[in-house]
């Protein structure tokens, strides 16, 4: 589904380099939940950064889908980004003058289909989340709980092969987030492939997999039954 070759990211801060990423190689199977761990500043954004599109490393290959990632326009990066990975994001990103499915709508709204067309599937993805009964209520009537609901259906607005999370739970209590990461499980469990991006390893536990950061570089990679 997803492999780096040796992909590197190096920043120019000044005088100085910066290596965000040194040489990691990996692979990330169809279907897998993989936990992204590491300290602040050990390269857990730049790599959901690479493998979601939004940026290329400067050495090293990136592929998704058999598609790379790597050496190719900004226009084609869009173009894979938009329609084979999902983005939920912990400040959820809603757009406040829009209802709950409006919302979920927008990423295919962006490319032009008609809100006709997709309103529907909007309201079955939240429908599947538990806000069947809110989809014409706007961000600031729900709760933060039920906004990332709305922003998790978004991200799978698209079929995405790939959904990537960056601290999905945040900024949610530990009641509300424990439900946020069994929502994602049953995803999983459905056959959704879900990298995320966390630094609390009670969360990381509810992947299938960890892979831990350290100063750029890959410093472990464990399957969750390896640790009993």
């Amino acid at each position: 589904m997803i492999e780096l070759r040796n992909a590197s990211k190096k920043y120019q801060q000044g005088a100085r380099e910066v290596h965000a990423l040194r040489d990691v190689s990996l692979s990330i199977r169809k279907g897998e939940f993989l936990s992204v761990m590491g300290a602040s500043g050990s390269g857990k954004s730049t790599f959901l950064n690479l493998i979601g599109g939004l940026d290329q490393p400067t050495s090293g290959e990136i592929f998704i889908d058999g598609r790379p990632l790597h050496g190719i326009s900004d226009d084609e990066l869009t173009l894979i980004r938009g329609r084979m990975v999902g983005f939920i994001f912990q400040f959820f990103n809603l757009l406040p003058i829009l209802t709950a499915a409006e919302n979920v709508s927008l990423p295919l709204l962006l490319e032009g289909a008609p809100y006709s067309e997709i309103k529907p599937k909007a309201i079955k993805l939240l429908e599947q989340v538990g806000l069947g009964a809110r989809t014409e209520h706007r961000p600031e009537q729900l709760s933060g709980g039920e906004m990332q609901r709305v922003a998790i259906s978004r991200a799978l607005i698209s079929d995405p092969a790939v959904l990537l999370a960056d601290e999905p739970t945040g900024n949610l209590d530990s009641h509300t987030s424990e439900d946020i990461f069994m929502l994602l499980k049953s995803l999983n469990e459905k056959g959704q492939t879900i990298v995320m991006v966390t630094h609390d390893s009670r969360a990381a536990a509810y992947g299938s997999r960890i892979i831990t950061l350290k100063d750029g570089a890959l410093s472990e990679d464990i399957s969750i039954g390896e640790r009993a």
